[in-house]
C-alpha cells in the first residue's frame, strides 16, 4: 500500500437471501452437508470423508473447476431447520485462514410468498479474508440460491 493511503474497508461477513417459491419440506431436503452436489451446479460431487472424526459430519465437495473444500458440520437442526459448517481443508489452499457459513430456512406461511420458503445464508469470514473473497463470496452464494430454486421447483413438479 502507498504511503498515506488508506486500506479499504470492507465487512467480513456475506449474508445473502432468497424467498423460494417451494414448501419448506422440499428446500430443507437438499440442506444436508452430502446433498449440496444435488442443487448445486458448481459441485460436481459431494462425499462423506470416513476416519477423520467420530463426533462430526465433514463432507469433501469437489468443484467442476477441480478445486475441493472439506466442510464440517458444527451443527445442524431438524426442528429450526439451519445448518452450520465450516472449511476444515481446501485444495487448492484459501487465501484467508476460516470461514464458518450457516443457512437458515423458515417456511413462509402468508401472503403473496405463501407456501414458499425465506432461506438466509450468512458466512462469516475471518479477518484475513480480503474485499475480493467477500465478493466472491456474495456471488457465488447468489448463484447457489439460483440453483436451490430450480431444485425445489423440480421437486415441487415431481410431487404434483
Amino acid at each position: 500500500m502507498a504511503p498515506g493511503q488508506k486500506p479499504v474497508a470492507t465487512t467480513n461477513e456475506v449474508i445473502e437471501s432468497a424467498v423460494i417459491k417451494a414448501p419448506l419440506s422440499h428446500v430443507w431436503h437438499f440442506i444436508k452437508l452430502p446433498e449440496f452436489a444435488k442443487f448445486s451446479t458448481a459441485i460436481q460431487k459431494a462425499e462423506t470423508v470416513k476416519g477423520v472424526s467420530d463426533e462430526t459430519d465433514i463432507v469433501k465437495w469437489t468443484f467442476k473447476d477441480g478445486n475441493t473444500i472439506e466442510v464440517k458440520q458444527d451443527e445442524h437442526s431438524n426442528l429450526d431447520h439451519f445448518i452450520t459448517f465450516s472449511v476444515i481443508n481446501a485444495e487448492p489452499e484459501l487465501t484467508y485462514s476460516s470461514v464458518v457459513s450457516t443457512i437458515r430456512c423458515w417456511a413462509v406461511t402468508s401472503g403473496e410468498f405463501e407456501d414458499s420458503t425465506f432461506v438466509r445464508w450468512t458466512s462469516k469470514f475471518s479477518s484475513d479474508a480480503d474485499i475480493s473473497v467477500i465478493e466472491d463470496a456474495k456471488y457465488k452464494r447468489r448463484d447457489a440460491l439460483r440453483d436451490l430454486a430450480v431444485a425445489a421447483a423440480k421437486m415441487v413438479k415431481e410431487h404434483k
